[in-house]
């Protein structure tokens, strides 16, 4: 597990430690919606084990959102693949006092990069729930292009995006 350098941020991978993030994310059902929230408090914890054992199980994994000038992460940001899904993502969490900043935009720019340039991946993808306009806005910015319409394995269709190395981008 390693951490990635943006401007703002450090990207880490998450620990025990963090399990107040995830307990207040996921406790905020707005917040979590598009996230399988709201959870209780042994649901989110389990959320955090999942996200600590994917490193371990695939070799990447989620980081942390974390402010370099100090204070507590604002979220997650990272590379997932869930057993079971027919593909990996990039995937993304925030706090709703991160929001409208252009945290997603940096971290899931230096997760992008990272997949690209250190793991070798020929493309990167990301899906979402059609209702969550919020992420197919941060996806446009992103430089995402529709490549497929997939039905997964909880039921729902999704729209799957490729995205463009950010050093690539139009």
């Amino acid at each position: 597990m390693h951490s990635l350098d943006s401007p703002r941020f450090l990207l880490r991978p998450p620990s025990a430690n963090d399990f107040a993030i995830y307990r207040q994310f996921f406790s905020d059902g707005e917040a979590s919606h598009f996230y399988g929230g709201p959870l209780r408090e042994d649901q989110a914890w389990r959320s955090l084990a999942g996200h600590l054992g994917h490193w371990q199980l695939r070799g990447y994994g989620m980081w942390m959102i974390v402010p370099k000038e100090g204070g507590a992460p604002l979220g997650g940001c990272g590379l997932v693949w869930p057993e079971g899904w027919p593909r990996r993502e990039l995937t993304w969490w925030l706090l709703p006092e991160a929001r409208g900043n252009g945290v997603a935009v940096e971290a899931s720019q230096a997760a992008i990069r990272h997949a690209y340039d250190s793991y070798g991946w020929p493309m990167v993808e990301t899906h979402m729930d059609d209702a969550n306009i919020a992420a197919q806005k941060l996806v446009l910015k992103l430089g995402g292009e529709a490549i497929a319409r997939e039905t997964f394995p909880d039921g729902k269709e999704r729209t799957v995006y490729g995205l463009p190395h950010p050093d690539k981008q139009a």
